[in-house]
């Protein structure tokens, strides 16, 4: 048994990595603590020899316990630990495979429905889709492909927990960076988004290259370069929209589909107050407020808007900053 130790311990550290020092550790530790279970008395210590594998235990009192009737407990208790040590060692491994893959997009097959959350199996290893991480009407059946970003990785005990999630804004990143040839060459960049799941989506874009208009290089002609992004988000609208630097321009850009016909900017304050036409009112605010606050997440402002009924001089209308065809933001739909 005592050369068996030794030749399983140089195995574990020939194939896992695992240092020969750390496993004896362990292994005399247990050992230590299964003695004092079985004689009834604390302070028992075991140590290991190095060279011959010889199991060695004295007392607190420094007075030598006979082992050689132990066998069992030894070879359990052993094994136990390097079971134990071989499972840890694995799942380091998957761990920081996957702690490299945090925020990219991952493709799984559904498993099995735990109390909502979702199953997955992603290059051999179950993830799990958590209800708060699901697209709000999106639905699954055993066995169906389902994207997503990897969220989080998390080690609990021996086990790795790898989180997914489809309602992240890194996921709409991704999708475009995968289906727009000029996003994934850095031709275009996204510069920020905002994102309620499966209800709406803003995105603002920004090419350094004054002969490329990444609205339009994102959109294609009636959808078609961003066909596959929509099919897989679903219902879930999505406003693509000129980043500009200058407020005044991607405040209005960003408050698309809405039309804005006047602002003002509290730059000191980072807020600012459109106005709209009165039959833009409540398109400019959304459902439940959900374009104005998007908007409002967008560009990093907060956002008041009023009807152009409420300036004191109508001819500041003509003054108005508008987004013209070069800064203008687009809906899918507004492409089709």
């Amino acid at each position: 048994m005592d050369s068996e130790i030794l030749r399983l311990i140089d195995a574990i550290h020939r194939d896992k990595g695992i240092d020969k020092e750390v496993i004896l550790n362990d292994i005399e530790q247990a050992l230590s603590s299964a003695f004092q279970s079985q004689f009834g008395q604390d302070g028992i210590v075991v140590k290991i020899d190095r060279t011959s594998g010889q199991i060695l235990a004295h007392d607190d009192k420094g007075e030598k316990i006979e082992v050689n009737e132990l066998g069992r407990i030894i070879a359990q208790t052993a094994k136990h630990v390097i079971l134990q040590m071989i499972k840890d060692a694995e799942s380091d491994v998957v761990k920081l495979s996957f702690d490299n893959r945090v925020g990219q997009m991952v493709s799984g097959t559904v498993q099995r429905f735990d109390r909502g959350d979702i199953i997955t199996s992603v290059s051999k290893t179950e993830a799990v889709l958590p209800k708060k991480e699901q697209v709000p009407g999106e639905t699954y059946r055993m066995g169906d492909h389902v994207k997503a970003v990897i969220q989080k990785v998390k080690k609990q005990g021996s086990k790795v927990r790898i989180i997914l999630s489809r309602a992240d804004i890194n996921f709409v990143k991704r999708l475009f960076e995968l289906e727009i040839p000029e996003i994934s060459d850095k031709t275009i960049e996204i510069k920020e988004i905002s994102r309620e799941a499966g209800f709406r989506t803003k995105l603002a874009v920004y090419s350094s290259n004054p002969k490329i208009d990444p609205v339009g290089a994102c959109v294609g002609v009636r959808g078609n370069r961003i066909k596959n992004i929509v099919e897989e988000l679903s219902t879930e609208k999505i406003d693509i929209i000129k980043w500009d630097e200058k407020p005044e321009v991607f405040i209005p850009n960003a408050m698309k589909p809405a039309e804005v016909r006047a602002i003002e900017i509290d730059a000191d304050n980072r807020r600012a107050k459109i106005f709209v036409a009165p039959d833009q009112l409540s398109l400019a605010i959304g459902r439940r407020g959900q374009n104005i606050r998007l908007a409002s997440q967008l560009v990093g402002w907060e956002i008041d808007v009023a009807s152009t009924e409420e300036l004191d001089n109508p001819d500041k209308a003509e003054e108005a900053v508008k987004s013209d065809p070069e800064n203008s933001g687009k809906t899918v739909e507004e492409s089709k």
